[in-house]
């Protein structure tokens, strides 16, 4: 559950909006009941509905002690239906007066997210990249698997020759704003569905929902590049898979969005689905991990999530920028406070996504951990996509 907002996609993409009415996207595929999901298939993209993601998120560490965040989002958004219905035409462009390009020709439009929090120069950093799915410049693809916009790309090791639920290892780059990163990236646990066996659900509406899983553990090693100079790295990252065709409800505004990852081996994702009213709605809900890998669903009931503080970007966007997070069924007590207050990236709609740490206790013992926590709807416009994450 996370940015892959359609307004901000659609206005990236500079689509019509009325590629984005209800009769529109009731021709696309639609996420209903839950469904099993394959490996390597479901790494893949799923061009018969409307939108996905993936989306990479984890905290690293330098050999000379240096502490960093990172994102890296590629989106995949359809222009068209695809084999489903004949739908609007796809995107043309004009090679010169009277001609057309067919080369040109896509149904899907493709877009990066790539931000690093450096703490040591109190700095946050976000680059936006979009390509169409034709000519080799951006798309998607299973086996091997292999997702890329541009020259970014989270793709299979070559040398790994296993699919994602073998735990294969990946490669991730991205580069933008004095920022470089390479990173060699290995699963420490096999992908976990959230919500009804992988069925996510949004709200009451049929089809408000998404196909949603996770890796919340995940080993991560290589460089960042800052201002031409490699750092070596390692750390943890997160990664979350989400693709649906639906929206979120008529009254939901926006999502808080937590993944946590804990010392003692534990993992907690939750989204908290605000309503207009400010409140939160009864579809927020998550997945607990414990340390033996044991997964528990979780509903609006069973985590309380309360704000502490808050940070005003330039802007004016008053985001949340401290929390204090309780699950009385595990013990867990939590504070999560960001690692710098400005980590909000100024894209349509802006959003925050920011590396966190977390300190507390569980069943009274000490725990701390760190995590990612994303901010949506605070800017006074609506997130449009059935998706957090």
């Amino acid at each position: 559950m996370r940015a892959g907002m359609l307004a901000a996609v659609a206005a990236a993409a500079m689509i019509p909006a009325a590629h984005a009415s209800r009769a529109q996207q009731s021709t696309y595929a639609q996420a209903l009941l839950p469904e099993p999901l394959e490996f390597p298939r479901d790494q893949g993209a799923h061009p018969d509905y409307r939108q996905e993601w993936w989306y990479l998120t984890g905290n690293l560490d330098s050999v000379s002690g240096e502490r960093f965040g990172f994102e890296l989002t590629l989106f995949r958004f359809a222009l068209a239906p695809g084999a489903l219905t004949p739908g609007p035409p796809p995107v043309r462009v004009r090679s010169r007066p009277g001609t057309e390009s067919s080369a040109w020709r896509a149904r899907q439009i493709y877009l990066g997210h790539f931000a690093i929090t450096d703490l040591a120069k109190n700095r946050f950093r976000f680059t936006v990249k979009r390509a169409r799915g034709a000519l080799g410049l951006a798309g998607a693809q299973a086996d091997p698997f292999r997702v890329w916009v541009g020259n970014w790309q989270f793709r299979e090791d070559a040398a790994s020759g296993a699919s994602a639920a073998d735990h294969a290892e990946w490669r991730l780059q991205a580069a933008g704003h004095g920022y470089g990163l390479s990173l060699t990236a290995q699963p420490l646990m096999p992908p976990v569905l959230n919500g009804d066996r992988g069925l996510s659900r949004k709200s009451g509406e049929p089809g408000n929902a998404t196909y949603y899983y996770s890796v919340p553990r995940v080993s991560v090693q290589g460089t960042i590049v800052r201002d031409g100079r490699p750092l070596q790295v390692h750390g943890l990252a997160w990664l979350d898979r989400e693709w649906g065709s639906g929206s979120l409800g008529p009254q939901e505004i926006g999502w808080d969005w937590f993944g946590l990852q804990l010392r003692d081996g534990s993992c907690l994702m939750f989204y908290s689905l605000r309503d207009r009213a400010g409140t939160e709605d009864r579809y927020s809900a998550g997945t607990w991990v414990d340390s033996s890998g044991r997964v528990r669903p979780l509903s609006r009931g069973d985590v309380s999530i309360q704000v502490l503080a808050h940070w005003t970007g330039a802007d004016g966007a008053r985001y949340p920028s401290k929390w204090r997070l309780t699950m009385p069924a595990t013990g867990l007590d939590l504070t999560i406070r960001p690692v710098i207050a400005d980590q909000e990236l100024v894209t349509s709609p802006r959003y925050w996504e920011g590396a966190v740490d977390v300190s507390g206790t569980r069943a009274g013992r000490p725990l701390a951990g760190r995590g990612y926590v994303e901010l949506v709807g605070y800017d006074g416009t609506s997130a449009g996509s059935a998706g957090i994450r």
